[in-house]
């Protein structure tokens, strides 16, 4: 298995020519001669010697890890092939979100190039709730299922697995939660965050975990892995979507995925870039984590998370366009919803004087709330007041609801601290979901905030913008702007880089602009430049006065490409900080 791996070969001359072979064995302070801060940029990032670059600047897909290391997978593929072999029902079901449905879509589109009794299943948010459920299970034997491959939970579905396996259905569980202390008897769970897994890299999305085990079935059958990797730009939507680090084969997958999704995208993804006004233009993961996602998960927050996979496994180009305008509708909806249910959140909270009070933390409930927006509404409240935040609504007769938290606090760990209060929890250290009791709400406020108080840090209730490297406007040059660009793809882990520059003055041309004249063009200069520098900073008007009147300031800032400058500078510099001196 392992020679078959290894054998595979990926072109990536057409892609950065400039990253041949040769130029990798080249010293980076050579190498990078004239825009020295990349090398501390790429040590960082743990990328030290020109090898290591070659490999960060021209992502393989050689490089990704033999599937098979990943425990069960062996049982995993051999239940497939019997499976198939003896022509059973085979149901592929996954989780309403994008990771879970662009999941269920990979695994469903792959295997049913090869197989035809296979279908796919998405739970209703109100009706199945998360998971796999009893009565979901009752359907597929009703139906004649023999195997259900699940994707992006069931981690913790011991009762209900334990229950299928008393009617004859077998599971295989692609997941990537934390697992709870005993493990369902699945035929094989497939999750790289088990306990004492010897998976190379424990970071995968739950799409990516299916897309392993799509690799390992090829690689058993003997399969070319050119349909396979077809299907990468279903995972790199999955990765940039459920913000896991954009590191290892997560950077690899999404690298390749992006290329497809720039090349040659799934035909529902096209119909969503269509429908958003992305035709036409390079596709960054900026596009997909505030423009294609969204439109994905609208379809499960307010409707059915299947119809994101009828989008997505659609061949018909004229049908998937019709059902990314309905997508776009729901996607609509929802942001008019979370910006009442924001909107009411804040007002409750300022009456409840929390806003005001040494309170760590926040803990909402309003039983009208819609389901399928809370956890959006979790995110603007952990944004706007840097805390951990738990949004709860009434759902079937039991609070349900959803949480995030803040860069650095583990909020999985806050929330497993009110295990006995709960009927249900799961998820990452930064986002879980949770359900108890109306009862116990009050309880669960009350500890969950005394678990917050007693573990979280001052610093990780700030707002932190990391510094990557000090340097003068002199050094913002078209050679940085080109090495800072193949260092995409960006996310947790590789995060865009965030410069300093000291002692910057108002070239005397810098204006207010906006609609509401809030935000600032801004032309600049510091000590070791002539010609000014173009910078945008919005919502900094009120910092304008003192800019105008000439006086110094640091400034803290990315450099992004400006797409319309016509026969000006290609360089425009994205404002995040002005601090005066």
């Amino acid at each position: 298995m392992t020679e078959k791996w290894n054998s595979r070969a990926t072109n990536h001359s057409d892609f950065h020519p400039h990253s041949a072979e040769a130029d990798s064995q080249r010293p980076l302070k050579e190498r990078f001669a004239s825009t020295p801060v990349v090398v501390k940029l790429l040590a960082e990032r743990d990328v030290t010697t020109p090898e290591e670059a070659h490999k960060f600047f021209s992502p393989s897909l050689n490089d990704l890890h033999d599937p098979f290391l990943m425990p069960g997978m062996d049982v995993a593929v051999g239940r497939l092939n019997e499976a198939m072999g003896s022509k059973e029902r085979i149901l592929v079901y996954g989780d309403y979100d994008v990771d879970g449905t662009t999941a269920v879509a990979l695994v469903y589109k792959y295997l049913s190039q090869f197989y035809s009794q296979i279908d796919y299943y998405i739970p209703g948010r109100y009706d199945d709730g998360y998971g796999i459920s009893k009565h979901v299970v009752d359907e597929a034997a009703a139906r004649g299922i023999k195997l259900i491959i699940i994707l992006d939970c069931g981690i913790k579905a011991n009762e209900e697995i334990a229950y299928a396996k008393t009617l004859g259905i077998d599971f295989i569980i692609c997941d990537h939660h934390v697992a709870g202390a005993e493990l369902p008897d699945a035929v094989a769970i497939l999750n790289p965050k088990l306990e004492g897994s010897t998976y190379p890299f424990s970071h995968l999305s739950g799409c990516g975990v299916g897309f392993k085990l799509m690799q390992a079935f090829a690689i058993s059958n003997g399969l070319p892995q050119g349909p396979l990797d077809a299907l990468l730009d279903l995972v790199a939507v999955s990765i940039a979507a459920d913000i896991v680090p954009m590191i290892g084969e997560n950077r690899i997958l999404t690298y390749h995925g992006l290329r497809r999704l720039n090349s040659n995208p799934n035909m529902g993804l096209r119909g969503i870039m269509k429908i958003c006004g992305l035709t036409g233009r390079e596709i960054t993961i900026t596009d997909v984590i505030f423009k294609i996602g969204p439109r994905i998960n609208a379809s499960g927050r307010m409707q059915s998370g299947r119809e994101a996979v009828d989008l997505l496994v659609s061949r018909d180009a004229a049908d998937a366009l019709e059902k990314a305008r309905a997508i776009d509708g729901y996607n609509s909806d929802r942001k008019e919803l979370d910006k009442v249910i924001t909107e009411e959140a804040n007002a409750i909270l300022e009456s409840r004087g929390d806003l005001d009070s040494d309170r760590k933390s926040i803990v909402i409930y309003n039983e009208s709330w819609h389901r399928g927006i809370i956890g959006i509404v979790a995110s603007r409240l952990t944004e706007d007041y840097y805390k951990p935040a738990v949004v709860l609504t009434l759902t079937n007769g039991i609070a349900s609801g959803s949480s995030r938290s803040v860069q650095g606090f583990d909020i999985y760990s806050a929330v497993e601290s009110c295990a006995d209060l709960l009927e249900n929890f799961g998820g990452h250290t930064y986002a879980v979901g949770l359900s108890m009791k109306p009862e116990n709400i009050k309880e669960f406020a009350r500890r969950f905030e005394e678990y917050v108080a007693a573990n979280i840090t001052p610093a990780q209730m700030k707002p932190a913008c990391e510094i990557d490297a000090d340097i003068t406007l002199s050094d913002v040059t078209t050679d940085l702007l080109h090495a800072l660009r193949r260092f995409n793809p960006f996310g947790p882990g590789n995060t865009k880089p965030v410069f300093r520059t000291r002692r910057v003055r108002d070239a005397g041309t810098s204006k207010v602009v906006g609609k509401q004249l809030e935000h600032i063009k801004l032309d600049l200069l510091d000590p070791t430049t002539a010609e000014p520098v173009n910078a945008i900073a919005f919502n900094f008007a009120d910092k304008f006065e003192r800019i105008s009147a000439g006086d110094p300031f640091t400034l803290v800032y990315t450099i992004e490409e400006n797409k319309h400058h016509a026969a000006g500078s290609p360089i425009q510099l994205l404002i995040k900080e002005i601090n005066f001196e």
